[in-house]
C-alpha cells in the first residue's frame, strides 16, 4: 500500500481561480486527473505528491524520481495504469 505517488504536472485542465485548479499530472507515462487544490503554488514541471487524486504538496525533481523508483522496485506501482486515483 502506498500513501502517495509523485508525478510531473504536465498541464492545467480547469481552473476556477487560484486555489482550486485541476491538472493533468504523468506517474512515468501514465496520466492521470489531479486536484491541485491543496498545493495552489504548483506550477507546470513541478512535481507533486498525489494522493487520493489530490497533490498534497511539491517535491523536487531528484527526490521525485528517487521515491518513483523505489516504488516502482516494491511493486508498488503495477496497478498504476488501471488504479483511479482521480
Amino acid at each position: 500500500m502506498c500513501l502517495s505517488i509523485p508525478g510531473k504536472l504536465i498541464k492545467i485542465t480547469a481552473q476556477l481561480d487560484e486555489t482550486f485548479r485541476i491538472g493533468k499530472v504523468s506517474f512515468d507515462g501514465v496520466i492521470k486527473d489531479v486536484n491541485l487544490t491543496l498545493v495552489p503554488e504548483a506550477k507546470i514541471n513541478d512535481y507533486v505528491m498525489v494522493h487520493v487524486g489530490a497533490a498534497i504538496s511539491i517535491v523536487d525533481e531528484i527526490e521525485a524520481k528517487k521515491t518513483f523508483d523505489i516504488l516502482k522496485q516494491l511493486g508498488e506501482l503495477e496497478d498504476l495504469n488501471t488504479l483511479d486515483i482521480n
